[in-house]
């Protein structure tokens, strides 16, 4: 199997792991996260009614590193999420490793007021 294909299987594997485990609400939606190469694409998710609740995106913010642009999408999405009165969500990494951009996304996410 070519690497490139392997790692995308690889990652759709540990997604489903994860996906099989967490279910947005209303009251707590998940916080999906996708990585690409260029940007982070984060949306608070109700399951229940399959809608999108707040959507925000890293190539608005402004930072050198993908990293850097991260962090700043966590404060900006916890405020639109403060602004719909949501404080708990529940985590989905989208299957990519909890380091570099992502982890920075989490942890300015719950500096910004969210738990999870």
């Amino acid at each position: 199997m070519e690497k490139a294909t392997a790692k995308k299987n690889n990652r759709a594997r540990r997604h489903a792991r994860i996906r099989a485990r967490v279910r947005g609400t209303e009251s707590r939606p998940r916080l999906a996260v996708f990585r690409s190469n260029q940007a982070l694409y984060v949306q608070l998710i109700d399951d229940e009614q399959s809608n999108t609740i707040v959507a925000a995106d890293s190539r608005k913010e402004k930072g050198a590193t993908l990293r850097e642009r991260s962090t700043l999408l966590g404060v900006t999405v916890g405020a639109k999420a403060k602004e719909k009165g949501i404080e708990k969500v529940v985590f989905d990494r989208g299957g990519f490793r909890y380091q570099g951009a992502i982890a920075a996304f989490a942890e300015s996410a719950r500096s910004a007021g969210l738990a999870f």
